[in-house]
């Protein structure tokens, strides 16, 4: 019976009937699924460019792929579509040493060192207009895309160290996992902060200085911000984790407006999403909170998108631009 099946999902695959796969394997209890099924099931998701749901299956056996070339392939390949790039180019540098020389791998090692600098190399391009890349070793053609810039997207704002990931970088949180964090929370977590999350989920990021205006400074020309909490809770510094907002509120005596999304090098200031203004389901401002200043809120953005795409990097904070604020 199970062979049977095996067979069968090797021929839609050979099909394109990507989504048969995942209704058949889906049609089965969670509980009887073994390895393989898991990743037929990952790299029909991967065809069906359903990228975080692949991760989430693939994380579900990850332990048994160790070993496996394939198994670091395919969730690579999620993650470089994610464009989680760090965790892409650690899973298919692991593919490398399991099985050495594999052209595609080699590709998209290539692939991500292009997007982390910036810059898509001549090979690059020429690849992205014949395709000859597969997503799952011969199997469907592949695109590279456009390298998007925004703050709002992985493309050079994260600072991703083996100690920012270690600390901070959670796999992309899937709908059942933000409604979850939102119920333990009681807020509702802004659209543009779960979209963010959903390609880099958390994290230490190269632009950490967010300018303070002048009607709001009195001491202070910026507010400078450590990490941003991703989604979850199997990390400490994530928003349900042992160290998350509710830890930090409880512990630090903070005021009951929010959710706390941005850690600070001082553990007595934090940076929170507001909701006194909007209510627990509405789009929250942006402010920090200073615990040594007898709790001051100082407001900083209108919404989590604003005050992320106004954080600028070490060279241009505002106290080098203090001229000019």
């Amino acid at each position: 019976m199970r062979d049977d099946l095996l067979v069968q999902l090797q021929e839609w695959h050979e099909e394109d009937e990507f989504q048969e796969i995942v209704d058949s394997i889906q049609a089965i209890p969670v509980e009887e699924r073994d390895y393989e099924l898991v990743n037929h099931l990952g790299r029909a998701l991967n065809n069906l460019e359903r990228y975080d749901e692949a991760v989430e299956q693939f994380l579900t056996v990850a332990e048994e792929g160790t070993g496996d070339p394939l198994w670091h392939y395919r969730i690579g390949l999620a993650y470089y579509y994610l464009e989680q790039y760090a965790h892409a180019q650690q899973a298919f540098e692991r593919a490398d040493e399991l099985e050495p020389e594999d052209e595609d791998t080699l590709e998209f090692l290539e692939w991500i060192r292009s997007k982390v600098e910036g810059e898509p190399s001549k090979e690059l391009l020429e690849e992205s207009v014949d395709g000859s890349v597969s997503t799952d070793k011969s199997v469907s053609e592949v695109s590279t895309g456009p390298v998007r810039v925004s703050h709002l997207e992985p493309t050079g704002f994260w600072n991703d160290s083996a100690e920012a990931v270690d600390q901070y970088v959670l796999a992309p949180p899937t709908d059942g996992q933000i409604e979850s964090m939102e119920e333990q929370l009681v807020f509702k977590l802004p659209a543009s902060y779960i979209n963010m999350m959903k390609l880099h989920n958390g994290g230490v990021p190269h632009y950490r200085y967010y300018p303070v205006s002048q009607a709001e400074a009195a001491k202070k020309v910026h507010v400078e911000i450590k990490g941003i909490l991703g989604i979850g809770r199997e990390k400490a510094h994530s928003l349900g984790g042992q160290s998350g907002s509710r830890y930090i509120i409880e512990q630090g005596g903070y005021p009951e407006i929010g959710v706390v999304v941005c850690e600070c090098p001082s553990e007595s200031e934090v940076v929170m999403l507001d909701y006194r203004e909007s209510g627990n389901a509405g789009e929250p401002e942006v402010v920090h909170v200073d615990k040594n200043e007898n709790y001051k809120i100082t407001w900083l953005a209108p919404n989590f998108e604003t005050f992320i795409q106004g954080l600028v990097n070490e060279e241009n904070h505002p106290a080098n631009l203090q001229g000019v604020l």
